[in-house]
């Protein structure tokens, strides 16, 4: 225990029993004694906490190279270059004009209109 000798130790206490005094020395080592186990019990925590937070880096891991199937993320010089062209949009309201006009449900008109034949135009009261 920190090199120190059972000599050493000894002389210690005399000097705490001297300094100290004899009604004071119990509860000084009792204080002691709660300081120590409430350390040691930080010490062990902060180790699981360190534990499990390697746990959870192979976790991680495994669940990458599970969903990508790789072990490592592919090289730049294998990943294709982005195709250049002109942008199918110049913005992007239409954009969202267009993706909102795909998800829309057909209105009600629409509806009749494709179960409907086509209407034959009325005879005007001119003639």
């Amino acid at each position: 225990m920190f090199g120190i000798g059972m000599p050493e130790l000894i002389i210690i206490m005399v000097i705490a029993l001297i300094v100290i005094g004899p009604s004071k020395l119990p509860d000084l080592a009792k204080a002691l004694g709660k300081g120590m186990a409430e350390f040691k019990k930080a010490t062990q925590e902060i180790k699981e906490s360190l534990n499990v937070e390697e746990e959870f880096k192979e976790v991680r891991e495994d669940l990458v190279d599970s969903i990508s199937g790789l072990d490592q993320p592919p090289e730049l010089d294998q990943i294709p270059p982005a195709q250049e062209g002109e942008p199918k949009y110049q913005d992007f309201d239409e954009m969202l004009e267009e993706y909102q006009e795909s998800k829309a449900p057909p209105l009600e008109e629409e509806k009749d209109l494709k179960d409907k034949p086509p209407a034959q135009e009325k005879k005007s009261d001119d003639q």
